[in-house]
């Protein structure tokens, strides 16, 4: 099992898949179990588990401050 990757608030994020909006990249406003996401494009907040959105990561537009 691969160590999870390190993950901060404020992170700017692209998805492999496109938001319904068009937007692929989404900022990190929650860190937990579940880690909180906003789209970039139209603001839109979800909630997706630890595992499956490291699967969906396909890079790291901008890094949060290491808090």
């Amino acid at each position: 099992m691969a160590p999870p990757i390190p993950l901060y608030r404020n992170d700017i994020v692209q998805l492999r898949k496109p938001h319904a909006c068009g937007g692929d990249t989404w900022r990190i406003v929650r860190l937990g179990a579940d880690i909180g996401l906003r789209c970039e494009t139209c603001g839109r907040r979800v909630l997706l588990p630890r595992a499956e959105l490291e699967r969906r990561i396909k890079r790291f537009v901008a890094r949060g401050a290491d808090e």
